[in-house]
C-alpha cells in the first residue's frame, strides 16, 4: 500500500497499483478497505511490502490461475494452523471459483500430509466461512461429517 500516491519503499508504482488492483479483486474492496484504514505509521511498511510482492507479484504471476493460487494458500494456512488468515482466504477461494466440494478436497488432502489436527481446525474454521456465505450447509458443501469443531474428527 502506499500513501500519498508515492511509489513506497520499491520505489515501482505500477506494481504497487497491480498489487492493489489484485488484493481487491482476490479479498474484496471491504476488506481491504478494512486494512487500509487500519494502516498506521508501524504498519504502514508491512502493507507496502504485501501490497507489492504477495499481490502485485506472486498473485499477478501467469503460471497459476487464481482458483489454483487459491487452493495453495488454503493448503499452507491450513497447515500452519492461521485461523484468522485461513477464513479470509476461504472467501477469496470461494471468490476465484473454487466450489465448497473443492474446498473440502483440499482439506482431505491437508490432512493426510500436514496431519488431522490440523485439518479439523480447518474444517471448523472453513464451515463458518461457508455458513455465513450460503446457509447452513453452505453454498452445497458436502456433508462430510469431517470436523465438529470441538478438536474430535
Amino acid at each position: 500500500m502506499t500513501r500519498g500516491g508515492d511509489a513506497g519503499a520499491g520505489g515501482d508504482p505500477g506494481r504497487a497499483e497491480r498489487g492493489m488492483a489484485v488484493r481487491r479483486e482476490v479479498l474484496g474492496d471491504a476488506h481491504v478497505d478494512r486494512a487500509v484504514a487500519a494502516t498506521t505509521e508501524f504498519t504502514a511498511p508491512f502493507q507496502d511490502l504485501i501490497t507489492r510482492y504477495a499481490w502485485g507479484e506472486i498473485w499477478s504471476r501467469p503460471g497459476l490461475t487464481r482458483a489454483e493460487r487459491s487452493m495453495i494458500t488454503l493448503t499452507a494456512l491450513a497447515a500452519l494452523r492461521q485461523e484468522e488468515e485461513l477464513a479470509m482466504h476461504v472467501r477469496a477461494a470461494l471468490r476465484n471459483g473454487l466450489s465448497p466440494a473443492q474446498v473440502c478436497e483440499v482439506l482431505l488432502q491437508v490432512a493426510i500430509y500436514a496431519g488431522v489436527p490440523a485439518a479439523n481446525r480447518a474444517f471448523a474454521v472453513a464451515q463458518g466461512v461457508l455458513t455465513e456465505e450460503g446457509g447452513p450447509a453452505g453454498r452445497g458443501a458436502p456433508a462430510s461429517g469431517a470436523a465438529d469443531g470441538q478438536g474430535t474428527p
